[in-house]
C-alpha cells in the first residue's frame, strides 16, 4: 500500500506511533526475591517482605532474568551495555506496595536495536530505542462495592522494549507487536500469553501533516494485550485527535485506557513526565555489571529466529510464504515440522498435512504444546502416502484413527484393510456404473463442462471409500466419458 492510500484513511493527516512493549520474563521466581511467578493462584499467596516492600527487606537480583533480558536485547539487534543502573520510579498506586517501581532509566541494559516488519508500506525497519529491566506491579480487582489488591504479580520480572516512533499506521503497530512477540517466544524468554497479561504494550500516538518534522501532542494508550485491540485503539485515537485538532481544540499530553467492548478510549490521567517520577538510583542495588563473556555466551546460544526460519523454509525447502508463516507461528510447531521432515517426509507434504489436519487439533498453553500425534507417527503416515500404499483421503482417516494414541500408522493401516485400489478391471466396472447413474452430468461434461470430472472422481472415491488410486481413477473416468463421445 502506498503512503497516499494510508494518508487518505485519515484525510490530510499522518499518524506517528511508537510502542512500549512489556514482556514478562519466563523465570520461576520474581526479579528481586524467591517468590514464585505463577498465574491463576489464590490472591496474595506468592508474596514476601521484599515484594511487599516491608521495611528492612533488601532486593537480590535474579541472575536468570538478566540472562533472558540479554538474550532478548541481542535478538532485537541491541547493544548490551556492560554497566546499567537500577532506579526507583516513584508513583503511588494501590497495587505498588513500595510506592515506587524498580526500573532502569538513564542507564538501561541495552540500546539501539532494529526490527523488520511488513505491513501497509511493505518491508520496513523499525528502530528500537532501548530494552530495560523492571519489576511488574500487582493487580487491582474491582467489584460492585469493593476494590481489592492482588500482589502475586508484584515483583515479576519484565523487559520493556521501547520502540522508536517509526510506525505510521495501526496495522504497522499490530505487525510490529506480533513480530516482537514471535522473537521472544522463539527465544523461550516469554510465553507470549496476551490473555494472562504476560505480553502487553502501551501505544503512543500523535498526528501531524505529512512531511512535517515536529511531532504532535502525544497520547499514550495504556496496557493493551491484543493485536486486534492495539489496531482498534490506535485507529480510534487517531480519529479522535484529528477531530479535536480540526475543531480548533487544544489537548494535553495524557494517558488513556481502551474499552474493547465499547470500542472507545477514556481518560486515565494527564501524562506524567520523567521529572514527575523523581527517578534516582536504587540505593539497595549496586550497578549491574555484565561480563563480556556472558554477553558472548548469550549471543552464541541464540536460536534461529522466526524471520530467519521463514526465509530458510521458502528458499531451501521451497515452501510458500504463507506456509512458512503458518509453521513459524509457534516454536513448537516449527520443531514438530522439522522433526517430521527429519523422518524422511517431504517438506511440502509435511507442511500441507500439518496445516490442514494437525493444527486443527493442536493445543497450546504459552510455550507448551500438545500435538495429537508424534513427528514419527506423522512421518510414517506420510511415507505410506508417498509410497502409494494409501491415498490422501485414506491418510486423513488413518490420522484420525491413530491421533491421541501411540499406534504405528503402517500397522494400523493393515489392520483396517487400507490399501490403494489399483485393480483396473474392478475400477472400470465401477466407472461404468457411475457414468450410467449420472447421465445428466455426463452429458454436461461432454458439452464442455470438463470441471465435472471432479464430481465423477468424488463419486468413485465414495464408492471405494477413498481407496481408488487417484491417478488411475482420473484416467479411467476421462477415458470413459471421452470414449462415449467418440462412439457417437
Amino acid at each position: 500500500m502506498t503512503q497516499a492510500v494510508i494518508t487518505s484513511r485519515y484525510g490530510d493527516w499522518e499518524p506517528v506511533i511508537g510502542l512500549e512493549i512489556h514482556a514478562q520474563l519466563g523465570t520461576q521466581t520474581k526479579l528481586f526475591c524467591a517468590c514464585e511467578t505463577s498465574f491463576g493462584d489464590p490472591p496474595n499467596v506468592h508474596t514476601c517482605p521484599v515484594c511487599l516492600g516491608l521495611p528492612g527487606a533488601l532486593p537480590v537480583l535474579n541472575r536468570q532474568a538478566v540472562k533472558m533480558a540479554i538474550a532478548a536485547s541481542l535478538a532485537l539487534g541491541c547493544k548490551v551495555h556492560e554497566k546499567s543502573i537500577f532506579a526507583r520510579k516513584n508513583y503511588f498506586y494501590p497495587d505498588l506496595p513500595k510506592g515506587y517501581q524498580i526500573s532502569q532509566f538513564d542507564q538501561p541494559l541495552a540500546t539501539g536495536g532494529t526490527l523488520d516488519i511488513e505491513a501497509d508500506l511493505g518491508a520496513r525497519t523499525v528502530g528500537i530505542t532501548r530494552v530495560h529491566m523492571e519489576e511488574d506491579a500487582g493487580k487491582n480487582i474491582h467489584g460492585d462495592q469493593h476494590s481489592r489488591v492482588d500482589l502475586n504479580r508484584a515483583g515479576t520480572p519484565l523487559v520493556e522494549i521501547v520502540g522508536e516512533p517509526d510506525l505510521r499506521s495501526p496495522a504497522e503497530a499490530r505487525d510490529y507487536m506480533r513480530r516482537v512477540r514471535d522473537v521472544l517466544i522463539f527465544l523461550g524468554v516469554n510465553d507470549g500469553n496476551l490473555e494472562q497479561g504476560s505480553f502487553r504494550c502501551d501505544a503512543n500516538v500523535s498526528v501531524r501533516k505529512p512531511g512535517a518534522s515536529n511531532f504532535g501532542t502525544r497520547v499514550e494508550m495504556k496496557n493493551i494485550n491484543s493485536f486486534r485491540f492495539v489496531e482498534e485503539a490506535l485507529d480510534g485515537e487517531i480519529h479522535r485527535q484529528i477531530r479535536l485538532i480540526e475543531r480548533g481544540e487544544v489537548f494535553k499530553q495524557q494517558t488513556r485506557g481502551y474499552n474493547a467492548d465499547k470500542k472507545h478510549s477514556y481518560l486515565l490521567r494527564e501524562k506524567e513526565n520523567e521529572d514527575d517520577y523523581r527517578y534516582f538510583p536504587d540505593p539497595d542495588l549496586p550497578p549491574l555489571v555484565i561480563e563480556t563473556r556472558l554477553i558472548t555466551e548469550q549471543r552464541e546460544s541464540l536460536p534461529e529466529l522466526p524471520a530467519d526460519k521463514q526465509r530458510r523454509y521458502t528458499k531451501e525447502l521451497g515452501l510458500s510464504d504463507y506456509a512458512a508463516g503458518v509453521l513459524t507461528a509457534h516454536p513448537a510447531t516449527a520443531r514438530f515440522f522439522e522433526a517430521t521432515v527429519a523422518t524422511g517426509a517431504t517438506a511440502e507434504r509435511a507442511s500441507n498435512f500439518i496445516g490442514a489436519e494437525i493444527l486443527r487439533d493442536l493445543k497450546t498453553d504459552g510455550l507448551d504444546a500438545q500435538f495429537p500425534v508424534s513427528p514419527e507417527q506423522l512421518g510414517a503416515l506420510l511415507a505410506l502416502v508417498e509410497a502409494g500404499t494409501i491415498s490422501g483421503k485414506q491418510a486423513k482417516k488413518l490420522y484420525g484413527d491413530v491421533a491421541g494414541t501411540d499406534r504405528d500408522p503402517a500397522s494400523r493401516a493393515k489392520e483396517l484393510g487400507m490399501e490403494v485400489m489399483r485393480d483396473e478391471g474392478a475400477l472400470e466396472k465401477l466407472v461404468g456404473e457411475i457414468v450410467s447413474k449420472n447421465a445428466k452430468q455426463a452429458e454436461q461434461y461432454r458439452a464442455g463442462k470438463t470441471k465435472l470430472l471432479g464430481f465423477f472422481v468424488g463419486q468413485l472415491m465414495k464408492a471405494t471409500r477413498g481407496s481408488a488410486d487417484p491417478e488411475l481413477a482420473n484416467a479411467l473416468l476421462r477415458a470413459a466419458l471421452e470414449q462415449d463421445t467418440k462412439d457417437r
